[in-house]
């Protein structure tokens, strides 16, 4: 039993280490549509712990969780900047999300959703996300700046800082090679710290430090988002469908994500469910109405938690381990505005790698198929905008499949996102 208990506990950190650059990453997100960063990163370890250990306790498996990459860019990017929509009613419309999400956990209608959206929609709405992020990585890192001529071009790559984001690319690629656990971590904080001794182009360090390292984060960092979520602004008809695309994408990737890890863990059953899977979506749903009302986009499980299953854990311990060890971050809040975003740069460039994986299963070979994948796929970073992605893949699905005579092969759960979608372009709200 100790045996056990170690191998659980060691998993959980192991998870930990390959996810913890979340916290670093998201506050940096965060902070480009007004948010604090340093209660931005209060939020992500209060919001990721919390859920961790629910997630251990409820559904008892060795899934951790935390603010999603891609949800984050379309809260902060999409939503907030590019809808001039104020970062609380955001929030709101996350928390949203949260519940749609955990009525659909509940209800017959999750089978429904899952079977009516097609594959090859889902995959590309991954590999979409992907190169939305990358794209967001390399403006962080100054390689890609804006264009009059042609919109966007390459930056100068002989400042100390664009250089130093590539190296930091090239770290992770090696430590990722070498399997070193947290590469995406250690790329960060070796290019913090590299950054102490490079200076930007107003003559700066890169890198400042605060004059803190660790403390308790107070009752007025806390305050700047805790409970500022505007849910009835959120539920005015212009941002249904931000509250819809949160829902699809958290859906989605969460089931996609769930289904990897318990393959990983060999509980797959003959109907291609597992055991108390209904518990984890409830889980992960109530860690995303955590998140808003903590003050971060939308919770939802991590693929990292495969390194802790392959470092031999397989029950709950591992998950509220993990959680834990978010809870214990919380004292490292002043690191927050450390961080350059040249340092996190790296890593959103290859969680965008990661994230392309599933385009591999697109079927090409069908153009009423690849056609709308594509669209899904190139509108997302193309229109800054993962929302635009989603509503030109699923209209585009329809019209070809009616056109083509193949309307048998789009199910009514389409043909309803559909109508939503062209309504929403006729009045103008997109």
């Amino acid at each position: 039993m100790k045996q056990t208990l170690k191998t659980e506990i060691i998993a959980g950190i192991t998870t930990f280490m390959t996810m913890a650059y979340i916290l670093f990453v998201n506050s940096a997100i965060l902070a480009d549509c007004g948010m604090d960063r340093h209660a931005v990163m209060v939020a992500t370890a209060l919001a990721s712990g919390l859920s961790c250990i629910l997630m251990g306790i409820y559904a008892k498996h060795p899934f951790a969780l935390a603010p999603g990459m891609g949800l984050n860019a379309y809260f902060a990017y999409s939503v907030c900047l590019g809808m001039k929509i104020p970062w609380e009613v955001a929030l709101g419309a996350v928390f949203l999300d949260g519940l749609l999400f955990f009525l659909i956990s509940i209800l017959p209608l999750r089978q429904e959703i899952v079977k009516g959206i097609p594959l090859n929609i889902k995959y590309a709405v991954s590999g979409g996300i992907g190169l939305f992020i990358a794209l967001i990585g390399l403006q962080h890192a100054g390689i890609v700046v804006k264009s009059d001529a042609t919109m966007v071009t390459l930056g100068n790559i002989k400042l100390y800082s664009v250089i130093l984001s590539i190296a930091g690319l090239f770290i992770a690629g090696i430590l990722m090679a070498k399997r070193v656990k947290g590469a995406l971590l250690w790329t960060i904080l070796i290019i913090t710290i590299a950054g102490l001794f490079v200076p930007t182009s107003e003559g700066q360090r890169l890198t400042q430090l605060p004059e803190k390292l660790v403390a308790l984060p107070s009752a007025e960092i806390f305050s700047k988002t805790f409970l500022k979520l505007k849910i009835l602004d959120a539920i005015k008809l212009g941002i249904i469908t931000v509250v819809f695309t949160f829902t699809f994408v958290d859906l989605f990737d969460t089931l996609g994500t769930i289904v990897g890890l318990a393959a990983k863990l060999g509980i797959i059953q003959k109907d291609g469910s597992f055991p108390r899977v209904g518990r984890v979506l409830v889980s992960d749903s109530i860690g995303t109405m955590l998140g808003a009302i903590f003050g971060t986009s939308t919770v939802t499980t991590y693929v990292e938690s495969a390194a802790g299953i392959s470092e031999g854990g397989r029950t709950g311990i591992t998950a509220v381990t993990t959680g834990v060890l978010f809870l214990l971050s919380l004292f490292l809040w002043p690191l927050a505005t450390t961080i350059p975003k040249e340092a996190t740069a790296p890593a959103l460039v290859v969680v965008g790698l990661l994230m392309l994986e599933p385009v591999l299963r697109i079927h090409f070979e069908d153009i009423t198929e690849s056609l709308p994948a594509f669209l899904t796929l190139i509108t997302m970073p193309f229109t800054y905008s993962i929302a635009n992605g989603l509503m030109f893949g699923i209209v585009s699905y329809v019209i070809i499949k009616f056109i083509s005579g193949r309307i048998k092969e789009v199910s009514p759960v389409m043909y309803i996102l559909c109508l939503i979608f062209l309504s929403y372009i006729i009045a103008g709200k997109v």
